[in-house]
């Protein structure tokens, strides 16, 4: 996967893999910063569950904002 594109991200590197999938590393082109990226296993995309539950807590993740973490 690193040096795949996927729209405007570019991914850089593998951080980990868990229950729900892989989290990657990606620049983004259009913002010019580093985003994290999930990227669920084909299974748990087909259901609808799954893939709300991750929606819900990226946004809440984007919403997160405090002076002692720094953006990745």
């Amino acid at each position: 996967m690193i040096g795949t594109k996927l729209a405007h991200y570019e991914i850089t590197s593998h951080l980990g893999s868990g229950g729900m999938g892989d989290v990657y590393r990606a620049t983004d082109s259009q913002l010019g910063r580093s985003v994290a990226i999930k990227l669920l296993p084909a299974a748990f995309a087909q259901d609808a569950d799954r893939v709300a539950r991750v929606l819900a807590r990226s946004s809440e993740a984007g919403h997160f904002i405090d002076l002692t973490f720094a953006l990745v």
